[in-house]
């Protein structure tokens, strides 16, 4: 059982920055692929990032490259999603979710665990 908490949402200016983190319980946290995915209001949740457990292989939707980093600390079970040029689209709740793999997966039907989200709000 992993139980996820995000934290570090708030409300930005559009072009500012948000560090989004997620801390895991749980001693098999560095087993896990992890994600990050988001959802707007009337909209479906959608992929963000994702991260292999070893942290070597990442991959990012194409909405958000270039612009947000996923990374994660196994030794503090503990991932992150630095989020630059933050846009007023990129309002949402993000979620964190972690699967019972160590590869990585855009697919939220291939998460077992999730976080409660965390609020990200872009203003102009």
């Amino acid at each position: 059982q992993v139980q996820l908490v995000e934290s570090g949402g708030g409300l930005v200016q559009a072009g500012g920055s948000l560090r989004l983190s997620c801390a895991a319980s749980g001693r098999t946290f560095s087993s896990y692929g992890m994600g990050w995915f988001r959802q707007a209001p009337g909209k479906e949740r959608e992929f963000v990032a994702t991260i292999s457990n070893s942290g070597d292989n990442t991959l990012y939707a194409d909405s958000v490259k270039g612009r947000f980093t996923i990374s994660r600390d196994n030794a503090n079970n503990t991932v992150y999603l630095q989020m630059n040029s933050l846009k007023r689209e990129d309002t949402a709740v993000y979620y964190c979710a972690a699967r019972d793999s160590r590869f990585w997966s855009t697919m939220t039907s291939q998460y077992t665990y999730w976080g409660q989200g965390t609020q990200v709000t872009v203003s102009s």
